[in-house]
């Protein structure tokens, strides 16, 4: 590699690097596997740049190789029958529920995505950040679109569960700072 394009990658490393480890660490399950996908991404990026047409941003670009980067990563490791469940009928008033708490940071909210189980973080981050389609990220992750949205209505149950637990604690630390 000649010393013009090793700075040139330099420079994307470091413009990029820190929105990437975010990508990967919401789908890692630690900061370790994080690292290793963060790595990964950045070797797929340099030996796919000649597929990159300049069409769209290179961030978008980018992103789209650490997307796939982190979903490939977890392939060799999540357990196949914890992502085929058997469909469940989701209540329709639940399917928009939205999570609103103001009183919470977003390490916390975080903190919370990470500590889903493997298949619902998956399908979560896909989805709700991502922009997936149940379509898309079925053909993605070799499921049935059921499973995805039965993984996602999961999700969105055990992390609402979870961040209301989250926020009674802050309420009561705040109050007792009172």
């Amino acid at each position: 590699m000649n010393e013009e394009i090793k700075k040139q990658w330099e420079q994307v490393y470091k413009e990029y690097s820190k929105k990437m480890y975010g990508i990967c660490l919401r789908y890692a399950r630690n900061a370790n596997d994080a690292k290793d996908i963060l790595h990964d991404g950045f070797v797929k990026a340099f030996l796919c740049l000649k597929d990159y047409k300049g069409i769209g941003s290179f961030e978008g670009w980018l992103r789209r190789i650490f997307v796939t980067t982190a979903i490939n990563f977890y392939h060799k490791f999540i357990n196949r029958s914890f992502l085929e469940e058997p469909d469940v009928n989701i209540p329709d008033e639940e399917k928009d529920e939205l999570i609103s708490f103001e009183d919470m940071q977003l390490e916390d909210i975080l903190r919370e995505i990470n500590s889903l189980p493997d298949g619902y973080r998956m399908v979560f981050n896909m989805f709700v950040i991502e922009g997936y389609s149940h379509k898309e990220i079925a053909q993605i992750l070799n499921i049935s679109e059921s499973t995805s949205k039965t993984q996602l209505f999961k999700a969105r149950r055990l992390l609402m569960k979870n961040l209301n637990k989250n926020l009674d604690k802050c309420k009561i630390k705040s109050y007792e700072k009172l």
